[in-house]
This record gives structure tokens, C-alpha cells and sequence, in this order.
């Protein structure tokens, strides 16, 4: 396969700028690749409906930092205005960061972040240049590590995806639409979109209809952006991500498949974790360390049963994974219909509960 097998044409008024209101409003495609009718339109709402009792829902609980930072860098009486998208926590108040004009900053210089830096304020952050290669840098902020993330409260910004900020600004609004309802652990810079869909009435029915909720956490970097550049796949370079799965979490999932329940993972984020934990008989593992895994057609499936995930961008890592999942033509064939039936597509969209090939 190649990269051109993963294009599709998508017009520009498909993309959400806004989520659906109320948020379990938003449309959802059912994809079953061996079923009759294989695509189906609901609604996420329908949700504990197209579950069964016995099913567990696995949510990543990770939380988005403010990541996104604007600021100045002064050389003399020469100033530079600075982007910085925080992606890695080094620890000790260290972020790795992608900077952007890279070329305007050199190592050992300093960088004053602020909410508006055109604007008179106090509240401002100030980070050192520690480390300089290509578009990133290592940030050295001046505040203690333990006030660093209410200082970033402050100052920065809610990293909307590129596609949503090349077309606005940031704003209040985003604080609460772009998280969660169940978010806990800080440490994203982009959420993960499927639970977004889910409120605190959804979660009550779908508990009341016998189907489990269990909790895991990948920290969700901005590799999730990044384009696939090669057309040879083998050659493309995943940007690796943090991820925990608690021992009791790794016992329940176990116990779940074991008593013929199924595992729905809720976003790709939950599944590309799942299946690092995960061994070649399926059984899950605890996990805590780094995963880069690339999972794209002619991947087998250890642990996860049924994806829920929103729709994806062209040539891009995450649409070779539902491939993966439910098939590519079947995925294909999926898309061109959202297209035609005006689904809202990416991270504020709409949703599909894709169910797996059964080779697959």
C-alpha cells in the first residue's frame, strides 16, 4: 500500500469549528464490515443502545494543558515575535517545545511569554532557551515546577488543532469544549477528541445498561498532526507518546474479555494503548512507558473489540488505523458517505462506532 491509497477529498465546509450542543447531540456513523446494513446513521446519544451489557468502554483520562504560548524575544533593541506549542515534560519546569520562527532564536536566550504580549500585563512567563535543534527547543521556565501549570493556566492558549486555528482564535468556550468531562492527569496538547462526545447523563445510561467504564491515560502529543510525508509507510517516523495502564485496570479488562464482554476503546488513543499493553494472546498488561506503535492495514488486533473515534484527516496515520480496523475499502466507502450526508468531520465533529473485521 502507499500513502496515495489513504487520500480522499474533503471540502472545506465539512470541518467543525464548534462541537455539537448538547455534546452527545453530534451524528454517529455505525460501521459493521460484516454486517447488513454495513453503515448506519444515529446519534452518539443512541450510544447505550448499540452496546451491549457486559461491554466496557476504556476513556483516556488524560487532560489538555494551555500548551500554546505567544511571546517576544529581545536582542538589543530587536524583537521577535515567538510561538511555542509545549509537547514534552522534561521535568524540573523543562518543556520541549516546538518554536516557530525557529530561526529567529539562538541557545541562552530568553523568550517573555503573556496571554496578549502586545497588551500591558503582569502575568507574564518567562522561559530560557536551553536547547536549540531544527523547529524545537528546550524551555527553561523561571517558575518552580510545582506553579508552572497554574502560571500556564494563566498565559497560555488551548492548542486548537492547526486546522481549527488557521480559521480562529481560541476563546473561552474552548477551555471547556476542548477537555473532557472525565479528564483528570494534565499533560496533552491535543484531547482526545472521541470523549468529547460523552456527558454525565450518557455515561449514567450507559452504567445503567450493564456496560463498564474503565479508565486509562495517554498523554497525547502533537505528532498527532503531523502529516505523513513518505509514500513508502515504512519510512514514516511515529512521534512516541507517554501511557499508563494501572495493574487493577490491566486485571478488569482481562476479566471483562474473559466473561465474553467486549472492549470499546473510546478514541484511538485509548486503542493505540491498549494494544502496546497488550501481549500476542490479548491479554493486557500493566503499562507505563513510551509507545510509538503504527497501527495501519495488516495489523492484527490483540485487545480491542470496538473503536468509537471521529473522522479523520486524509494521509494521515490515524484514517490508516480505522482502515486497519474495520478495513479500507470498507472505510473508504464509510467516508464518502459522512462526505455526501454532511457529517461535521476532525476534532469538534461527528463520530463513528466502528466494529472490527472479523480478519482483522
Amino acid at each position: 500500500m502507499s500513502l496515495t491509497d489513504f487520500d480522499f477529498n474533503l471540502p472545506q465546509d465539512r470541518i467543525a469549528l464548534r462541537p455539537a450542543r448538547p455534546r452527545d447531540s453530534a451524528r454517529l456513523l455505525v460501521v459493521r464490515p460484516d454486517e447488513e446494513p454495513v453503515l448506519s446513521d444515529r446519534i452518539v446519544r443512541d450510544l447505550p443502545d448499540l452496546l451491549q451489557p457486559g461491554d466496557t468502554l476504556v476513556f483516556n483520562d488524560t487532560r489538555v494543558i494551555p500548551a500554546q504560548l505567544f511571546g517576544v524575544r529581545a536582542r538589543g533593541d530587536a524583537e521577535a515575535r515567538i510561538s511555542a506549542t509545549l509537547h514534552k515534560d522534561l521535568g524540573g519546569a523543562r518543556w520541549r517545545a516546538f518554536v516557530r520562527p525557529a530561526k529567529r532564536l539562538r541557545e541562552g536566550e530568553v523568550i517573555r511569554f503573556a496571554a496578549d504580549p502586545d497588551g500591558a500585563t503582569a502575568d507574564v512567563l518567562v522561559a530560557t532557551v536551553t536547547d536549540l535543534e531544527g523547529g524545537e527547543a528546550t524551555l527553561c521556565f523561571d517558575a518552580r515546577e510545582a506553579d508552572l501549570t497554574d502560571r500556564l493556566g494563566t498565559v497560555g492558549h488551548v492548542p486548537l488543532p492547526p486546522y481549527i486555528a488557521r480559521r480562529r482564535g481560541d476563546d473561552v468556550t474552548d477551555k471547556d469544549d476542548y477537555q473532557t468531562i472525565y479528564a483528570r492527569d494534565p499533560g496533552s496538547v491535543a484531547a482526545p477528541t472521541a470523549g468529547l462526545h460523552f456527558t454525565e447523563d450518557l455515561v449514567g445510561r450507559l452504567r445503567a445498561r450493564g456496560i463498564g467504564t474503565e479508565f486509562v491515560t495517554l498523554h497525547v502529543g502533537p505528532g498527532t498532526f503531523l502529516p505523513v510525508k513518505s509514500d513508502d509507510l515504512d519510512a514514516h517516523h511515529m512521534h512516541a507518546e507517554y501511557g499508563t495502564v494501572t495493574p487493577e485496570t490491566a486485571d478488569r479488562l482481562n476479566a471483562v474479555r474473559a466473561s465474553g464482554g467486549r472492549i470499546v476503546s473510546v478514541g484511538t488513543t485509548s486503542l493505540r494503548l491498549l494494544e502496546s499493553a497488550a501481549d500476542e494472546t490479548g491479554r493486557i498488561h500493566p503499562f507505563g512507558e513510551e509507545t510509538a506503535i503504527f497501527i495501519r492495514p495488516g495489523y492484527r488486533f490483540r485487545a480491542v473489540d470496538v473503536l468509537m473515534t471521529n473522522f479523520h484527516l486524509p494521509k494521515s496515520t490515524l484514517f490508516m488505523l480505522v482502515a486497519a480496523f474495520s478495513g479500507l475499502e470498507t472505510m473508504q466507502s464509510a467516508y464518502a458517505h459522512a462526505i455526501d450526508a454532511g457529517y461535521r468531520f476532525y476534532s469538534y465533529g461527528d463520530a463513528c462506532l466502528l466494529h472490527r473485521g472479523t480478519d482483522r
